[in-house]
């Protein structure tokens, strides 16, 4: 099985010369002397540690696309003919009541102060990169409108040209995370809440007591880490200053912007870019359990943790640990990750993919709660695009999660408003986009209805990209619902690992879902013997 080619990417801009390629190593089988490349060994004969990454950076989100044996892909999803479960009390299922719209797809989380949503997905970590940056309002909209969760991922603070610490090296001004704040709460509808993410140097800088003193956050969440990577998050700077700036603030740099040879190499043009990468975390239980307690001192209401594709030591702590400290929500990010910036390789090479880690988290969640012991909400994440992936994920670890972490997904629609905006104002709209009209009102078939939500003087302050999330999610809530009333589910509670079947035996055998020959039979067999 051909599982990846590693020699060469779109997201490295990398391409193979020969239509014959090594598996393993993805060199080409005829190596010339004289080839003009570009495979990824080709480009970094001169371009070195640069083809680590994907790029353009800051323009484009990479994510792994390598070819698992086993993915969600391997389930289908039940159907059934009669019954109705999840309705209102007191409605009987009838053809009149047990209708696709009427189908509820709010979902909540917190061990005791909830918060709704009115889609059961939310936002992947929306931190330091720059497509992150420079489309917030998009996506801060967006997610606002649509009554769902945004998280604000971590170095938000840390990177802010404008940040201001004290003489302890504690924030007492970050305008751009005060920004980020501002949007979403603004057009927040009640539903779903933002929160902030913090990693080892959001902690140092003192990120979670700027936010609840400044901005009364109700929710904080820890980071263990994410499917796209086992290191700490990175982005590129294109100048000395601010990378001696990062420096300073005490991020790791490199290559180091205070060594003599690379502000030469900087000067002479052949270094273009600095890496500010953040530092690895070191977990601990009683650390842990402090932390905790250390938030909650501070008055958050709720605290989550975000933890990535390791093994199934570092999966059993986050599940046990996060049960003992009664944290509110568990979001578990497999692989192959998706990200504006992380090592390509290791995106597609490291870690548990999304299933395997995904059906061993419910196994683990089970064995707790058949101990009588309470476990946190769970949210899945690792690669989700669709509706079809959001209900396969709430039935591999029901009853379990609550939502889908979505993280791409959840930006491209933000992006595509931002684009058409553009390409309205160039005069230039693709046939793509210029079928459908030639204005927005035209062209997104969801922009009375946001309107209608936030009124007709606001909207010429709505941009485009929310308009686009928002429709995005109509279409995820609409779909869910016609998936839902098809297995009979009409609202999440009713949903089961029962809803599921495996396609293939292997797929059986990892995620305990039946085999679909063999799913439901026994029930068959009584009514053809009956």
């Amino acid at each position: 099985m051909n599982l990846s080619r590693p020699n060469a990417n779109d997201a490295t801009r990398t391409t193979n010369r020969s239509r014959n390629v090594v598996p393993m190593s993805g060199l080409c089988s005829r190596c010339l002397d004289d080839c003009t490349g570009n495979c990824e060994v080709f480009k970094a004969s001169f371009r070195g540690r640069e083809v680590i990454y994907p790029g353009p950076f800051g323009d484009i989100t990479a994510g792994g696309d390598k070819n698992y044996p086993v993915d969600y892909s391997h389930f289908n999803i039940q159907g059934y003919a009669l019954g109705a479960e999840g309705l209102p009390a007191g409605v009987d299922g009838n053809p009149d009541t047990a209708t696709f719209p009427s189908v509820n797809t709010e979902t909540d989380y917190g061990w005791d102060i909830k918060v709704k949503m009115k889609m059961p997905v939310f936002t992947g970590a929306l931190g330091s990169t720059e497509i992150a940056r420079k489309y917030w309002e998009h996506f801060a909209v967006g997610a606002a409108i649509s009554g769902v969760t945004l998280v604000c991922g971590e170095n938000v603070c840390g990177i802010d040209p404008q940040l201001e610490l004290d003489a302890n090296g504690k924030i007492t001004l970050a305008p751009d995370m005060d920004r980020r704040i501002d949007i979403y709460r603004r057009y927040h509808q009640g539903y779903g809440e933002i929160l902030v993410q913090m990693n080892v140097e959001d902690t140092r800088l003192g990120v979670a007591e700027y936010v609840s003193r400044k901005h009364g956050l109700d929710t904080i969440e820890l980071k263990w880490g994410q499917g796209a990577k086992c290191i700490g998050g990175e982005i590129k700077v294109d100048s000395l200053e601010r990378a001696l700036e990062l420096q300073k603030r005490g991020y790791i740099v490199t290559p180091d912007p205070s060594d003599p040879i690379s502000v030469m190499a900087f000067k002479d043009g052949s270094l273009k870019e600095f890496e500010r990468h953040s530092r690895l975390g070191f977990i601990g239980e009683e650390g842990f359990y402090a932390e905790i307690k250390r938030l909650r001192d501070l008055g958050f209401k709720r605290i989550t943790l975000k933890t990535g594709a390791y093994g199934l030591r570092e999966l059993a702590m986050a599940i046990k640990w996060g049960s003992k400290a009664r944290i509110d929500l568990l979001t578990i990010d497999g692989a192959p990750g998706g990200t504006g910036m992380s090592p390509w390789r290791m995106m597609e090479e490291w870690g548990m993919p999304s299933l395997y880690l995904h059906a061993a988290a419910y196994d683990f969640c089970n064995r707790l709660a058949e101990r009588g012991e309470r476990v946190p909400d769970i949210a899945f994440a690792g690669g989700f695009s669709s509706e079809d992936g959001v209900f396969k994920a709430l039935a591999l670890g029901a009853p379990f999660v609550r939502a889908v972490c979505m993280g791409r997904a959840l930006m491209i629609p933000g992006m595509v408003g931002k684009s058409i905006t553009q390409w309205l104002k160039d005069g230039k709209l693709p046939k793509s986009v210029g079928q459908f009209g030639a204005t927005p009102e035209e062209i997104f078939v969801n922009y009375e209805d946001v309107k209608n939500i936030v009124g007709a003087d606001e909207m010429k302050n709505i941009p485009l990209g929310a308009v686009g999330i928002y429709s995005y999610t109509e279409k995820l809530r609409v779909g869910l619902q016609q998936l839902m009333a098809g297995a009979r589910c009409f609202r999440l509670s009713a949903i089961t690992r029962g809803e599921l079947m495996s396609l293939t035996r292997e797929c059986a055998d990892v995620t305990g879902i039946p085999y679909l020959m063999e799913a439901g039979r026994e029930e068959a067999e009584k009514i053809l013997m009956s």
